[in-house]
């Protein structure tokens, strides 16, 4: 379950993070290894990833750009952004909010509210609220590639580079 609430944040985190197709675009993290505490009905988990400037495009591209999404919108607001999200893969539609503020080199806040319909074996649609915060700790420790995203077990998985063109 821990490897999968894992998973729901950083996707979410980064998806909602892209700014293709909107009016604005979200600063770019400072690179270095960040901590990413994730908190949600589901229970509460803390990932790290090393990131660069290169890794942190390729993740927004790589959660936000390849879904299908009819809706996809970033506002700049007095405090932070606002993102709102409609996306389908297959059969389930995913509709989302978030409030996001920080100053992207130190933190950043998220407060995520996505429904879900559609989903197999499921009559009501299933709403799902998480908060994460992701501070920046350091530069990337030795041995860690940009990219590199490592669980609370302490396994790494290694972020999917895009094929050569």
């Amino acid at each position: 379950m821990r490897g999968r609430i894992v998973g729901v944040g950083i996707a979410t985190a980064l998806s909602v993070m892209t700014g293709a197709a909107s009016a604005e675009t979200l600063p770019a993290r400072k690179a270095g290894l960040w901590e990413s505490k994730t908190t949600s009905t589901d229970g509460n988990t803390t990932a790290r990833q090393c990131i660069d400037e290169k890794t942190d495009q390729i993740a927004q591209a790589a959660f936000g750009g390849g879904q299908n999404c009819s809706k996809r919108t970033i506002v700049k607001t007095s405090t932070g952004y606002k993102g709102e999200t409609e996306c389908k893969l297959g059969p389930i539609t995913a509709a989302g909010n978030t409030v996001i503020t920080g100053d992207f080199n130190s933190k950043i806040h998220m407060e995520v509210d996505t429904t879900l319909t559609g989903l197999p074996n499921a009559k009501e649609p299933m709403r799902r609220q998480m908060v994460i915060d992701a501070t920046y700790i350091d530069p990337c420790e030795a041995g860690q590639s940009p990219g590199d995203i490592i669980l609370p077990d302490g396994k790494i998985v290694k972020m999917p580079q895009p094929a050569p063109r």
